[in-house]
């Protein structure tokens, strides 16, 4: 097992761990969860023996293999399959030496370890690795060279998982993932047959492929069982159990100080006042639990416009002469909250492109409202960010003629306190970053903001203030992301990016989870590959889930109706009839379109409320 005792350690005359000790049994899979800067990634340092220990003690058992993702791999000639399996070091070396060994004894003992460490389906194995985090059997045999550091980070990730070590450290796996390869990563861990630690803000991660929980706060390591879900109980009802404590204690202390003050003068009563200042000095004090400064997101709210915001007609669209994506018949309102689903390289980047303005079609008849104002976040924006300059600098840049205690204002929005307002960008944190960069994607309070992996580098309260900060907001969002916990509770509407085209994805999540790991497993039959409907009753929260989706549409259902009633008023008016024909057509169309968002809002409304009867009959 590994053990951490009494473990301390600074950085820049900053404590980190101060007598942290936590104790990890063999062969569980523990969830390493902190806020951004709390020494995480220090932590895998030191079990790696990559930093030198100030104090306590970091044990393991003899001759045992630590394995981990540090960097990409090089942009070499090598292909990834070769690449793969070559990180089982083992295999290779015995490989070698039963080309050239001569002693019969010898050459025996190397076949058998061969054999015991199943050397001969290696091949196979590193292959199943590589196309689960995305690679098909072409791409396989390809060179390094040929993939950006992003695809080469998962080529690394497949060689630490192939060598199979006996502690596996990974550090933010999902980052460099899509939602396949993430999901594909969840099912692998759970099946993997040694001690996993894992830095991981994925709530869903944590909840599927881990069995316990290691938590640093305050510069301490506290293990407990169980996932995320059970964790954030755990400390709810300690965090309880204090704060009713603290407040009992409070009181106690306030009627002892009361008879103090009041008898401390009386001669008759000074033996017991007395005896209660005593009573005071000795309690230990119980300090309930503060609450950390929470993070927050304060979207601007752009303003209404009439529906659709955007429409597609048998649009087309790609690079060139190449059509990545043709029969697009697309339509997107306002108050619609949509997640693009599809393997890399289907083409929801181009689909994102597209929407936003940064590719144009091909073929086909694209609308859009004259007055759409879109905002676009994409991981590579944080990386463009001005090194050099500071938070504040970046947003005079955009809004010279705001004042700077209003741009201070709109940075303390994103979490960015008057400290990181001054900070170059190049020493701020990936979670503050992405902050910036999310900032000014919304500064122009867009009517569609289109986020493509918004949560890497986020922590779980980030995520967690992004989420409700994404339900709040009155635009339209188009969501690609590997979080599923923010697919779950964001997206109302899901588009599958499949076979050259987009198309409506009718079952929920769940369901395209089960369908993704059901293809990765060979020899499958169509009927396998079909996703069957559960006889057991639906859970608490899936029944809550149910009920939230039917208020959602409930809600679209009676805007609708009032912008129709607007709408309605305004063609009641008789001189549109007389005097202003030409704006007739116009608004009689607007309420045409309107009333078609409104029948199919309606059906979502009534499947939804089937699909609550049935779950709650």
């Amino acid at each position: 097992m590994l053990r951490i005792t009494e473990l301390s350690f600074n950085i820049e005359g900053r404590p980190l761990f101060e007598a942290a000790s936590a104790t990890i049994p063999t062969g569980h899979k523990v969830g390493l969860i902190g806020r951004n800067g709390a020494g995480k990634t220090t932590l895998f340092k030191l079990i790696r023996g990559e930093l030198a220990l100030e104090g306590g003690t970091i044990t393991l058992p003899a001759r045992a293999r630590i394995g981990g993702v540090a960097q990409e791999v090089p942009g070499n000639e090598v292909s990834l399959l070769d690449t793969v399996l070559a990180a089982d070091t083992e295999r290779n070396a015995l490989l070698a030496e039963a080309e050239t060994a001569t002693d019969p004894a010898r050459i025996s003992e190397v076949q058998t370890r061969l054999a015991d460490i199943d050397a001969w389906s290696a091949e196979a194995r590193a292959s199943s690795i590589l196309r689960g985090l995305g690679f098909d059997a072409e791409e396989q045999l390809m060179p390094c060279s040929a993939f950006s550091g992003g695809w080469r980070m998962r080529v690394a990730l497949a060689a630490v998982l192939f060598a199979q070590p006996d502690y596996l450290l990974l550090d933010e796996p999902t980052n460099y993932l899509d939602l396949e390869g993430a999901l594909w990563l969840e099912n692998y861990l759970i099946k993997y047959p040694h001690t996993v630690l894992i830095i991981s803000h994925d709530r869903e991660l944590l909840n599927r492929a881990v069995g316990a929980i290691l938590h640093l706060e305050d510069r301490k390591l506290t293990y407990y069982s169980g996932n995320y879900d059970q964790f954030a109980r755990q400390r709810a009802a300690q965090r309880a159990v204090l704060t009713a404590a603290a407040k009992k204690q409070d009181a106690r202390r306030a009627h002892l100080q009361s008879f103090v003050d009041r008898f401390k003068a009386k001669a008759s009563k000074a033996k017991q006042a007395q005896s209660r200042v005593k009573m005071l000095e000795k309690m230990e004090t119980i300090r309930a639990p503060e609450d950390a400064a929470r993070t927050v997101f304060s979207f601007p709210e752009p303003e209404e416009l009439s529906p659709p915001i955007i429409s597609i007609e048998n649009g087309s669209v790609g690079y060139g002469d190449t059509v990545v994506l043709n029969r697009l018949n697309l339509r997107i309102d306002q108050d619609d909250r949509i997640a693009l689903l599809g393997k890399n390289g289907q083409g929801k980047s181009t689909l994102s492109k597209l929407l936003s303005g940064r590719l144009d079609a091909m073929g086909g008849k694209t609308t859009q409202s004259s007055k759409l104002r879109i905002g676009f976040f994409a991981q590579h924006q944080v990386d463009e960010l001005r090194i050099e300059e500071t938070p504040l600098q970046h947003l005079l840049r955009e809004r010279p003629a705001e004042g700077q205690a209003k741009l201070r204002a709109r940075l303390a929005g994103f979490g960015l306190g008057a400290a990181q307002a001054e900070t170059e960008v190049g020493r701020l944190s990936g979670g503050q970053k992405a902050r910036l960069s999310l900032l000014l994607a919304t500064l122009p309070a867009p009517h569609l903001l289109i986020l493509d992996e918004p949560t890497n580098h986020l922590d779980i309260e980030s995520r967690e203030a992004l989420v409700e900060a994404l339900t709040a907001y009155s635009g339209a969002v188009i969501l690609v992301s590997h979080d599923m916990h923010l697919l779950s509770m964001v997206a109302d509407r899901l588009w599958l990016v499949q076979d050259g085209t987009v198309r409506p994805y009718e079952e929920d999540l769940e369901t395209y989870r089960k369908m993704l790991l059901q293809s990765d497993t060979p020899a499958r039959s169509k009927e396998k590959d079909k996703p069957k409907e559960s006889a057991a009753k639906p859970s608490r929260d899936q029944i809550l889930a149910l009920r939230a989706e039917v208020r959602k549409c409930e809600d679209r259902v009676k805007k609708l109706n009032e912008m129709g009633d607007k709408l309605a008023k305004k063609l009641a008016d008789p001189t549109l009839y007389d005097e202003r024909k030409d704006e007739l057509v116009v608004w009689q169309k607007k309420y045409a379109e309107l009333r078609e968002a409104l029948d199919r809002a309606e059906g979502l409304w009534m499947t939804a409320l089937e699909k609550l009867e049935k779950a709650e009959a």
